[in-house]
């Protein structure tokens, strides 16, 4: 597993705690920013992590905001993205086993380092179960053609 990911300021300290994480089981992973705490803007970022989930560069990617609302926002703009705000491990697990999520987004003022956590390594753990699901996937796909998205 290949991840990528990213925050802006109001996500900062919680992509480091993710990072802590990520190093402890041995998931190999990319920051790509920023490195301090000095404000910046989040569609900056991920558009970033994005573009490399799109491209197939990494598997999947980590958005880290104040509330990750912004990031899923900005993030879904991109076609072949499917990005995915969760603040619970129900949340997580069906949004990777119904909805194929490659791209997961929380927010640091809303949920704690400790959930923060277990809703990664759920994500994470949880794999697309296909069927019914890849055919609904596939009907967002078509909307993302049919708008221009690709």
């Amino acid at each position: 597993m290949w991840v990528a990911l990213a925050s802006d300021h109001g996500g900062f300290r919680l992509k480091k705690e993710i990072i802590v994480f990520l190093r402890q089981e041995g998931i190999a992973f990319h920051d790509l920013g920023p490195f301090s705490e000095e404000a910046v803007d989040y569609p900056d970022y991920a558009l970033m992590v994005a573009e490399v989930v799109r491209k197939g560069d990494f598997e999947q990617g980590i958005l880290c905001c104040g509330t990750g609302i912004g990031m899923v926002i900005a993030a879904n703009k991109i076609p072949g993205v499917r990005a995915a705000l969760c603040h619970d491990c129900f949340s997580a697990r069906m949004a990777r086993e119904h909805n194929d999520a490659n791209i997961l987004t929380l927010g640091q003022r809303v949920i704690g380092n400790g959930l923060a956590i277990e809703i990664v390594r759920t994500w994470l753990k949880a794999e697309f179960q296909g069927g019914r699901h890849a055919r609904r996937v596939a009907k967002i796909t078509a909307m993302e053609q049919k708008y221009g998205k690709e």
